[in-house]
């Protein structure tokens, strides 16, 4: 049976900072924390502009998440400023179809180091409900080699940093690294440091998936019973997936106390990722009778927002991907067909429409208007400002005019690529191919560039797309690889969209600062583009890449009559490292 503990009423003013999940909405209710533009992004290939995470924000508060870890402040200006902005509109505006509270609370990542705590808070504090969230390493592999610092100096380092951040905000988390790790003693130590401290939800993470479900169970009950202070604070967990058991892990974890789960959208993370929404959520849906649990999450927007982080982030959700894969509701084995038929709950423990799964019929077609284009978007949770509608508008009747059904699918599409179209700077303005089984594959290429003036190039290649993007590489000359290239049909039919989408590395660009190993990764640009003709979607993707690329390098400029990047590296802003701060303070 799962834990329980007594209810404590109804939910305070935020003049009083709750410490406790019962005092939030009921001993059996579970916070969902959402990493996915935190963890998430520090997957390669999932960087992410500042505008896509204000609309994957806006998604996930639709959603109902309680907490969105929306950035790492300290990586760069770019990551402050996105948090900022997501705690300013996103952290002040009401949702009607959330559940619980009506605003989430918006969390930003730190080090245990007055820098980073200082740019967490700036970037957190317009939110209505903020929140600081800041680590230090506690396992013995970590203070040994990475920190190089005894358990004294880092019990001083938690009192004296989640001190100063409670210091600034009232919602404060700290989490121990690597407690999985860590020794039992000393984790139950940490933790009741950081509570008289000012911690009010305490994040259990398994950094590195080492954890085994049982072990989780055991650290959160031995963390119940050894910790005095502990009914100060939400005991929260975040697991990684290396062994494949985050979710295993997350929900040992929740059976033995744990009130707050850290996850990310289709699982996305560091490595093998981080335990995935949408898996926790159903799993306490789907049992409810037997775990006696629930969450805030509109469980029918589910597959609706793993399909915008998936399009945003390039990374694509493989088709046995348990809740929002394409084959999660499939049913191809005679046998399990012939069930369906008889019976649905035969071989289904979840509906495709608690998950906003279900086939869509005919929505709009060629004679719709502009209004029902946009009374149909915003049901689906796009909100477009003019200039985006009427782009969106263009290109749904042009695709009206080839196909006779267009669905909800086909609408995410276009919005995607409407996106990706109105944030470049140049544009695919006309494409010829040729190609066949005995003659070389050419392509002729013109862009627009920004000043308006048009370029022109042919290429020769592999294959037409190969030919494609040697020709654009020709006009827009910056170094990069092609990583990753996918396309897949957006709806059934010979007529259907097809959507490509690419992956490109800039091997010569120091990415944004990891919060973990204190490096840079080098950074990864994605790109998607939907077209009934493949080779354009195959065109557009691999232009929307390149012009994120040529963004972070500050756009391109003529030297000697080429075109190069206006700066060869992004600027960075890397503070100090923990190591070197953390022994300096400790030796105070």
């Amino acid at each position: 049976m799962p834990w329980r503990a007594p209810s404590c009423g109804p939910r305070p003013e935020w003049s009083t900072v709750e410490t406790t999940a019962e005092c939030t909405q009921g001993s059996d209710y579970v916070r969902v924390f959402d990493t996915t533009l935190r963890d998430g992004e520090q997957s390669p290939g999932a960087t992410l502009t500042s505008s896509e995470k204000l609309e994957i924000a806006r998604a996930l508060s639709r959603l109902g998440v309680d907490t969105i870890e929306s950035g790492f402040p300290a990586a760069s200006p770019d990551d402050l400023y996105a948090v900022q902005q997501i705690a300013d509109i996103v952290g002040q505006t009401e949702v009607n179809s959330r559940g619980g509270q009506s605003i989430p609370t918006i969390c930003g990542l730190a080090r245990a180091s007055e820098p980073d705590i200082e740019k967490a808070w700036t970037a957190v504090k317009g939110a209505r409900f903020p929140r600081i969230h800041t680590f230090i390493a506690t396992s013995p592999i970590h203070r040994e080699h990475k920190l190089r610092l005894s358990r004294e100096e880092i019990l001083a380092r938690v009192r004296t940093m989640v001190g100063y951040a409670r210091s600034l905000c009232p919602d404060v988390e700290f989490s121990p690294e690597d407690a999985g790790r860590t020794e039992s003693d000393f984790l139950h130590e940490v933790l009741s440091v950081a509570i008289d401290a000012g911690a009010t939800t305490l994040n259990i993470p398994d950094t590195v998936g080492y954890t085994l479900p049982q072990e989780m169970g055991a650290i959160i009950a031995g963390i119940r019973e050894h910790v005095p202070n502990i009914d100060q604070a939400v005991i929260s967990v975040h697991c990684h997936n290396d062994l494949g058991l985050a979710t295993a892990n997350s929900l040992a974890a929740i059976l033995n106390g744990a009130r707050q789960v850290e996850v990310a959208i289709n699982g996305i993370g560091e490595r093998a990722g981080n335990t995935a929404l949408e898996e926790i959520v159903m799993a306490l849906h789907t049992r409810s009778a037997i775990l006696g649990l629930r969450t805030g999450i509109d469980s029918t927007q589910l597959t609706r927002t793993s399909r915008l982080v998936s399009q945003r982030t390039g990374m694509v959700v493989q088709p046995n991907k348990a809740v929002v894969g394409a084959n999660a509701f499939a049913h191809e084995a005679g046998i399990h067909q012939d069930g369906m038929l008889k019976n649905a709950d035969t071989y289904e423990i979840m509906k495709p429409e608690s998950v906003g799964a279900a086939k869509s019929a005919l929505v709009l077609g060629k004679h719709s208007g502009r209004h029902a284009l946009e009374s149909r978007l915003r049901e689906l949770g796009h909100q477009l400002d003019k200039a985006a509608l009427s782009e969106t508008f263009d290109r749904f009747k042009a695709l009206a005019d080839r196909r006779k059904q267009i669905t909800d699918a086909d609408l995410e599409a276009l919005v995607v690529n409407t996106a990706e179209s109105l944030s470049v700077a140049y544009v695919l303005d006309s494409l010829q191919v040729s190609a066949g089984h005995h003659g070389l594959a050419t392509a002729t290429v013109r862009l627009r560039r920004p000043d308006g003036a048009v370029a022109t190039h042919a290429s020769v290649g592999t294959g037409p797309v190969d030919a494609i993007y040697k020709a654009i590489d020709t006009l827009l000359p910056t170094n990069r690889s092609l990583m990753e290239y996918t396309v897949h049909s957006v709806t059934e039919g010979i007529d259907a969209l097809g959507q490509v989408t690419v992956r490109v590395h800039a091997p010569r660009m120091e990415g944004r600062l990891n919060p973990q190993s204190e490096q840079g990764q080098g950074l990864f640009f994605s790109g998607s583009g939907a077209h009934t003709d493949v080779l354009i979607a195959s065109a557009q993707a691999y232009l929307a890449a390149v012009n994120r690329h040529i963004s972070a390098l500050g756009g391109l400029k003529q030297e000697g009559g080429a075109w190069v990047g206006a700066v060869s590296e992004p600027s960075s802003s890397r503070p100090p490292s923990l190591t070197t701060s953390a022994a300096s303070a400790a030796k105070a």
